[in-house]
């Protein structure tokens, strides 16, 4: 009987520490924390969060950066060229006038020479002759203006071309700088449009300027003509005509 429960007592002793060497340490066991984990959850969204805004700031500037490009780009065309060669066929024009050109000296000189009051010393031939100078000048002058409005009408054909390319330009302009270009051009096409207006305008004037002053001196030598015509001398002497042999 004793050795019965000796027995019984070894085997419970070999059981209980067999138990005890098989048993995980403390340490090995794992401890979940609910708090812990959605704190750690909460930080790595904010860190994906800041990242993300990082991207789109980077994003943004990229963009500010092609608009200022864009903005800072020049207009491809230029329509400088084409209007310089149009002013410069219209002073072409003004400069070809004849006899009398646009010089104040020499308009001063001529108005004191051949537009101012008769001469009355002068011989009836230099009268005439002076007529007909003046004469000479007026249709010389009518002549340039029509010279000047021919040129002015060649040119519209180049200013609609201008105007067609300059506003295709600036309708599909990328930045503020080419829109900008564009409308300088327009003003640019604009204004020598204007040049050729005064341009005619001066050539016009100038002609009837010509042909009024040719009417005036006219009417003074007419007077001037007169009056000696009507001069007491021996004038017409009426004598004696014979008709049909008799």
């Amino acid at each position: 009987m004793t050795a019965v429960l000796a027995r019984r007592a070894l085997i419970a002793g070999v059981c209980a520490l067999s138990l005890a060497v098989s048993a995980p340490p403390a340490a090995a066991i794992v401890v979940f924390d609910p708090t812990n984990y959605a704190q750690n959850v909460l930080t790595a969204a904010r860190a994906l969060q800041q990242i993300n805004n990082q991207i789109a700031a980077l994003q943004n500037q990229a963009q500010s950066l092609i608009n200022q490009a864009r903005n800072l780009a020049s207009l491809p065309f230029s329509s400088l060229q084409a209007l310089q060669g149009q002013i410069q066929r219209t002073q072409q024009l003004l400069g070809q006038a004849q006899r009398l050109a646009y010089d104040v000296q020499q308009i001063d000189q001529a108005f004191k020479t051949q537009y101012g009051g008769v001469d009355l010393k002068a011989t009836d031939q230099a009268l005439v002759d002076g007529a007909r100078e003046r004469w000479t000048t007026s249709v010389a002058a009518f002549e340039d203006a029509l010279k000047v409005q021919a040129g002015v009408v060649g040119n519209l054909d180049g200013a609609r071309d201008q105007m067609s390319q300059l506003v295709g330009a600036s309708q599909s302009a990328t930045g503020a700088l080419q829109a900008a270009q564009a409308g300088n051009q327009l003003l640019a096409l604009q204004a020598q449009q204007l040049g050729d207006l005064t341009a005619l305008l001066a050539a016009q004037g100038r002609a009837q300027n010509l042909e009024a002053a040719q009417r005036a001196s006219a009417q003074d030598q007419a007077r001037e003509q007169l009056r000696r015509f009507l001069q007491p001398g021996p004038g017409y002497q009426p004598g004696g005509a014979k008709m049909f042999n008799n």
